[in-house]
């Protein structure tokens, strides 16, 4: 991978441009992916509000974000999962809450996460659901997941994996995340995050588009899966032509 400029090279769409202070970190055996003593709560409350006020200035101000299609979670009562690509290093914790607020949302993230310093201790009050590369940490996770959907809480997945900052298009990302919706029975929504050339701005305007509600069609978990997948894959393509401004241009390697 190179950076030069304004312009990305990659070799592959899984290339990470952005990397944490501690790449390799690993989460402790005793890691709690629900919280329920009352400290825990409390801060879990108090940091998660702070963040919704922060987004509520730094997602309008910063990174000229608009909303369309929150109609779209009118009669959603339960929880359901949410599908983004992943465009903003910093922005990606804020965009998805205060998107669908006044729900508040738990995210998927990578171990790596917990490496990067002050961040990496706060992560669990804001909802981070971490993914550990272990038969445990899967029953861990899932046994998180159903829990917070029980408690009409939404969870937000970033298939594409890696960060490619200002990318105005979708990368592709497996099926295997889908397994979930499927698994609890909870629709799926698809938020794809696009950027238009500012009048006012060097960098770009960014407008959120929420669809859905999508649901797997199929005989089986395997044929429902790969049904959402093609449905949100297919929606965020779409939906990604609204952009119309390469702030960041990325390029293959020849």
């Amino acid at each position: 991978m190179k950076v030069k400029e304004n312009t990305r090279y990659y070799n592959e769409f899984t290339d990470d441009f952005e990397e944490t202070a501690n790449q390799n970190f690993e989460l402790k055996s005793d890691y709690k992916w629900v919280r329920t003593d009352f400290l825990s709560k409390f801060l879990s409350a108090l940091i998660y509000s702070i963040a919704i006020l922060f987004s509520s200035i730094y997602c309008p101000l910063f990174l000229h974000m608009r909303i369309k299609g929150r109609k779209n979670l009118k009669g959603i009562k339960g929880g359901f999962f949410i599908y983004g690509n992943h465009t903003q290093p910093f922005g990606d914790v804020f965009i998805p809450a205060l998107t669908v607020f006044p729900r508040r949302i738990y995210t998927v993230v990578s171990p790596a996460n917990y490496g990067i310093p002050v961040i990496g201790k706060i992560l669990p009050y804001l909802g981070a659901l971490p993914i550990v590369d272990s038969i445990k940490g899967f029953k861990e996770l899932s046994k998180a997941m159903g829990t917070r959907l029980n408690n009409a809480h939404p969870i937000v997945i970033y298939p594409e994996a890696h960060v490619w900052e200002y990318c105005n298009f979708i990368r592709p990302f497996s099926s295997s995340s889908f397994k979930f919706p499927v698994k609890f029975d909870v629709p799926s929504y698809a938020m794809t995050v696009t950027y238009q050339k500012s009048r006012f701005y060097k960098k770009p305007k960014m407008t959120v588009y929420l669809d859905g509600p999508f649901h797997g069609e199929g005989n089986t978990a395997k044929e429902k899966a790969n049904n959402l997948h093609q449905k949100v894959y297919s929606t965020m393509v779409n939906r990604s032509k609204k952009s119309d401004f390469e702030y960041i241009k990325y390029r293959k390697v020849k």
